[in-house]
């Protein structure tokens, strides 16, 4: 008999071997499990190839867990960091405590430290700023992006590090392996020839997931840059596709940079094999005395808790006047949904911004479809028309604010390595609540009238977006 004819059964006896490990090895997260379960239903060849690619396998969580070990022993070779861990006898309000002790209590604890902070919301002020910052730089400069493109702002950014790389300065570049995939070897080859050193974030070959988010930049351990923009002319509006650009980032002087250089430094021991340990070199004594209480908070795929989902839990359940976000994609997983509705109906006035247009496929139509959740439990709901829409914030009653990489979807709280700073100063949340209500005036009301009118092709493609927001 023809061994062909076989095949059929062949490949439904191992989807079916398959799927029951899946059940087994992804029993912590049933929402990811099912949707698992209807890939490989409906696809079986292709469902399995996925998986390899972009599904947690065993090999992976193994080596998250070992990242996770090799993290808890080098604290003991970094120390502490400068800051607050003790908030009790402190000047900060209720609501501010009991976020804060959030990160105090998670695996890894995210100390207070007190900081000068400048927001920018969009990418020409910051890079300004960052390329003065780079070319005063005397020490070292730390920089790690998710993405580097191959344009005129990549160029210039990769020129002023090997500038300063040729002049004595300590460079070092972390880029995401996929995020970076544009990037071209002549640029890492012109930073390594000057002196300085390039590494790739890529735990594994030909994975798409599990990528290093963070943008995070630290020169000479007395500034930091953290936030949503990226390096690429896209950033700076330039782009015919998206338009003007509107994000948001920091620029820290203060304590919390010791808090950005500790995860930079994991970070790059972890892509680069080698063990730079903790010395005053690189936590100096801060030239910049501030006032404003920023906590800085990581979570990834290596640790055990989802630490920036559990501070965005808090300041929602906390919140008792507004609550204000703006993210690129909304996808949120049960509890947060959960949460953001209940504090609608509790009259708390709950918006939410997104973009007018997605620069993923299904995530335009699964940031609908829980939208429409929302406008159900009273909540108002904004697609921003001006440009495209990346900001990643979340400010709660005028008082508490974070900005950072996170977005409000599973693959943040999840897959991705995020950071993020949750800033305790009611007149900077006041501030960029006011930046808010000024993007409302850029952005089309999204009413429960308008949302029941869409169209068939719309509700389709919302349905499937939706099965497939798990995973998304």
């Amino acid at each position: 008999m023809n061994l062909l004819s076989y095949l059929p059964s062949g490949i439904i006896i191992l989807n079916i071997i398959f799927i029951i490990l899946l059940i087994f090895f992804e029993r912590k997260d049933p929402t990811a499990t099912w949707a698992w379960l209807l890939i490989l239903t409906l696809i079986p060849v292709l469902g399995f190839i996925l998986y390899l690619f972009i599904g947690l396998t065993p090999k992976k969580r193994n080596h998250f867990l070992r990242k996770q070990r090799e993290n808890d022993l080098k604290e003991l070779n970094f120390g502490g960091e400068t800051g607050i861990m003790d908030v009790d006898n402190l000047d900060f309000d209720d609501l501010e405590k009991s976020v804060i002790r959030i990160g105090l209590r998670c695996e890894k604890p995210s100390v207070v430290g007190y900081n000068k902070l400048d927001i920018y919301t969009n990418g020409r002020d910051k890079f300004a700023d960052l390329f003065k910052d780079i070319d005063n730089a005397e020490k070292f400069i730390h920089a790690s992006y998710y993405i580097i493109q191959d344009d005129n702002l990549g160029d210039e950014f990769i020129h002023r590090l090997a500038q300063k790389a040729a002049e004595g300065v300590e460079v070092r570049l972390l880029y995401d392996k996929m995020g970076c995939r544009n990037l071209s070897r002549y640029s890492i080859h012109k930073l390594e020839d000057a002196g300085g050193e390039a590494v790739p974030f890529a735990p594994f070959v030909l994975d798409i997931n599990y990528r290093n988010h963070r943008k995070n930049v630290v020169i000479d351990g007395q500034i930091g840059y953290l936030g949503g923009i990226n390096v690429g002319n896209e950033y700076l509006g330039l782009s015919s596709r998206f338009g003007h650009w509107r994000d948001t980032h920091l620029r820290i002087r203060g304590e919390s940079v010791d808090s950005m250089q500790y995860r930079f430094l994991l970070d790059w021991n972890f892509a680069s094999g080698k063990d730079i340990k903790r010395g005053e070199y690189y936590f100096p004594k801060k030239e910049f005395e501030g006032h404003s209480p920023v906590q800085i908070v990581s979570s990834g795929p290596d640790s055990k808790e989802t630490e920036i989902k559990f501070f965005f839990l808090k300041m929602i359940y906390e919140a008792e006047k507004t609550i204000f976000i703006q993210t690129p994609y909304f996808i949120p997983d049960q509890s947060i949904l959960e949460a953001l509705q209940l504090a609608s109906r509790s009259g708390v006035d709950v918006r939410i911004m997104i973009p007018g247009h997605s620069d993923h496929p299904f995530v335009y139509g699964a940031n609908n479809s829980f939208v429409g959740q929302l406008l159900e439990a009273g909540a108002r709901c904004y697609s921003y028309s001006r440009g495209f829409l990346h900001s990643k914030t979340i400010s709660v009653d005028s008082r508490i604010l974070s900005v950072g990489t996170t977005n409000m979807d599973v693959r943040s709280f999840k897959l991705n390595f995020e950071i993020n700073a949750f800033i305790y100063d009611s007149e900077i949340a006041r501030g960029y609540d006011e930046i808010f209500l000024k993007d409302i005036e850029h952005s089309r009301e999204i009413t429960t009238e308008k949302y029941k009118n869409r169209g068939w092709t719309m509700k389709v493609r919302e349905s499937i977006s939706r099965l497939l927001s798990p995973i998304l």
